[in-house]
């Protein structure tokens, strides 16, 4: 608990920063310019595909190569495996600024999800005010009743929400309406796991792309059996191309991909080629699995 804790304070001390440098009001008043909202649960309900992340650092993995993410905009806006993105806006933890989601946007004429430590009023208006097509809402750091409030508040300013969850318990306390359900297979609770992998980390054992990140627990997509049926259902952190076919069997819809692909060594067009292929050697069975699915109804 005290890992994500450490995080949550960071941002606090961040969103202080923030607020002192631009008021609510002039934020609202961005908005009036702000990039058009482009959906961003629809780009997801049809074929299976990916949001792919952007991001300088993690926790978890450390750098990312320089070049994947200088390259990863326009790799993104050119894939057709990408359906959306999802651009970090953690200065501290993950190196990248608010600020950054309206360059991103700019360059990929795709969704663009702010994925961040959301828990204030002020994030989703600055959300909107830079672009955000869609925000992620995480139920391991918020209660149920704060959670209901800033989804209400995103879907007064026009953004769809992408609600995360880890377990059963924190599933349940995900509000009526929602529409996108992540599983995130990332532990941020597990304290010894975690501190295992700053160990490695330090010690310089965390940089390989194909490194075991053991922060990760890929048995957490199961979870999957406890969405609502007509849920748009993500699968979060820890997906390789091998994985691919797994997961659409599971039922879900796409999966949001992040430092497999910033840290592949064989460079980010190369890595997304393999998402490509795993797709394509994928194809119809979405379909299958649904008319099995009907006619087991």
């Amino acid at each position: 608990m005290a890992f994500l804790h450490e995080i949550i304070k960071r941002k606090e001390n961040e969103l202080a920063s923030a607020k002192q440098a631009r008021s609510l009001d002039e934020l609202k008043a961005m908005m009036k310019d702000a990039p058009a909202v482009r959906p961003f649960a629809p780009a997801l309900g049809g074929e299976f595909g990916l949001i792919a992340e952007i991001k300088k650092r993690s926790p978890s993995g450390g750098d990312m190569r320089a070049e994947n993410f200088a390259e990863a905009p326009q790799a993104y806006a050119n894939s057709p495996a990408v359906k959306a993105v999802s651009v970090l806006t953690n200065t501290v933890d993950f190196g990248m600024a608010i600020e950054d989601l309206l360059k991103v946007k700019a360059v990929v004429p795709k969704p663009v999800l702010r994925k961040d430590f959301i828990f204030d009023e002020y994030q989703v208006y600055e959300a909107r005010a830079f672009g955000a097509d869609a925000l992620l809402l995480m139920a391991n750091v918020l209660k149920p009743e704060r959670m209901r409030e800033l989804f209400e508040l995103t879907r007064e300013l026009g953004m769809d929400v992408l609600f995360e969850a880890h377990t059963k318990e924190e599933i349940a306390t995900i509000p009526e309406g929602a529409k996108l359900y992540g599983i995130n297979s990332r532990k941020f609770l597990a304290s010894n796991r975690w501190m295992l992998t700053k160990v490695f980390l330090n010690l310089g054992m965390g940089g390989s792309a194909n490194s075991k990140d053991l922060s990760v627990e890929l048995e957490t997509f199961s979870l999957i059996e406890h969405l609502p049926k007509q849920a748009i259902k993500i699968a979060e952190s820890g997906v390789k191309p091998a994985k691919v076919s797994d997961l659409i069997k599971m039922g879900y819809n796409a999966i949001l991909v992040g430092t497999s692909l910033l840290k592949a060594p064989t460079g980010i067009e190369s890595i997304l080629g393999e998402f490509e292929e795993a797709l394509k050697g994928a194809a119809g069975m979405r379909g299958r699995f649904g008319e099995a699915a009907k006619r087991a109804d």
